[in-house]
């Protein structure tokens, strides 16, 4: 594979760090302070209109067709000014993408083109439960055929943009005799569906710009046509994006602690200590070299996986391993920068404080890093069992 972008890769990654510079950044504070929603929704729209809602979405249905790499590259410099915008632009694109590659061309036309255009400001995807998080086979949302309708119940949690969401991918139980995770199917519900409930936003640690809903869905009558893919063969579809999602995840987490180390790169060479710039120390250069080169590390893991993706081959494993280092190496970044700030890295007169609480999900959200560790282990025995 290419390591460098090409010109078309490099043009998208100049103009979403443009546009984090001049639109997100100055915003992102009081995006934080639960002020910034609409200036958020304003900037979301905007995003749409560059084509970063649909970035490995085809031009037919209104997408840029730019590509994995491209996708993984725009996400993390969204993420460098602003969490929030980028986790939206990322759950967004995965309903975009699958949508594409699962529903039918009338389903297609009907929705990928809201999206891509902004006329949606986001996408949902529901599939977490109270009681299926990381193991979602384990769903008890049901949908029951009731004459030319399905009846949803059940609710869905920590649904991204649940509240501004124009469309939601639902995954819910069809078949309750079949053996678990076999029995699932997946719908297309629009927003403002009767007897769909969205509950108030929660109360969170960080990405306080993100709403994050519980989806309640009482006795919600939905056509048959609503339904994408085939019926019982739901729970493929929801592994299958899973593993892109974590591409765009890994992304994210990338872009915030780069953020983090940059700011506290600039703040070492001018904070002065026993006479002299703290930069000069020995202790304060090998963090910074510790943490640029597992941010790079980091890069080049996200590149292989989206390469592959790109390409149509196995990702899997590589998306889990990138997830997995990108999310818990920014996690150890993002504290290292605060330290090197000392004392000031905890005032919200800086941002360093809301770069640590912005990345501590990333190792959580679209599979923990004990998931990922278990897709890892799994695809590595399968590989040397068949080899034998």
């Amino acid at each position: 594979m290419e390591l460098a972008l090409n010109e078309e890769q490099q043009m998208i990654q100049d103009t979403a760090r443009s546009f984090a510079e001049s639109e997100l950044a100055p915003a992102a504070a009081d995006v934080d302070s639960g002020k910034g929603r609409d200036a958020m929704l304003a900037n979301l729209r905007k995003l749409a209109e560059l084509g970063f809602m649909g970035l490995n979405v085809s031009a037919e249905y209104g997408g840029s067709e730019a590509g994995v790499v491209s996708f993984s590259v725009a996400i993390s410099e969204i993420a460098k000014a602003c969490a929030s915008t980028a986790v939206t632009m990322s759950v967004t694109n995965m309903v975009a993408e699958v949508i594409q590659a699962v529903a039918n061309e009338e389903q297609k036309q009907k929705y990928i083109p809201k999206i891509c255009s902004g006329e949606y400001a986001a996408g949902g995807f529901c599939l977490t439960e109270a009681s299926a998080g990381s193991d979602p086979a384990g769903m008890r949302a049901s949908a029951i055929r009731d004459g030319d309708d399905f009846i949803l119940n059940g609710s869905k949690l920590y649904i991204t943009s649940a509240e501004y969401a124009g469309v939601f991918v639902v995954w819910a139980v069809t078949d309750k005799e079949a053996k678990k995770g076999k029995g699932i199917s997946c719908f297309l519900v629009e927003a403002d569906t009767p007897g769909m409930i969205i509950a108030p936003a929660e109360h969170k640690m960080g990405q306080h710009g993100s709403a994050t809903n519980e989806v309640i869905f009482d006795n919600c009558r939905i056509p048959a046509t609503a339904l994408m893919g085939e019926l019982n063969q739901g729970f493929k579809i929801a592994v299958g994006e899973l593993a892109g999602g974590r591409i765009g995840i890994g992304s994210l987490a990338l872009g915030v602690a780069t953020a983090a180390m940059d700011y506290a790169r600039a703040y070492v060479l001018e904070r002065e200590q026993f006479g002299q710039a703290i930069a000069n120390f020995q202790g304060i250069q090998w963090m910074m070299s510790d943490a640029y080169t597992d941010l790079e590390a980091a890069r080049l893991l996200l590149m292989n996986a989206s390469y592959l993706k790109e390409k149509g081959l196995p990702f899997g494993k590589q998306a889990a391993m990138a997830k997995l280092f990108a999310t818990e190496k920014a996690n150890e970044v993002c504290y290292n920068a605060l330290q090197l700030l000392g004392g000031a890295g905890y005032l919200k007169d800086h941002p360093l404080e809301r770069y640590a609480r912005d990345v501590r999900i990333t190792s959580i959200y679209e599979g923990t890093s004990q998931v990922q560790k278990i897709i890892i282990a799994r695809e590595l025995l399968a590989e040397a069992a068949a080899q034998q």
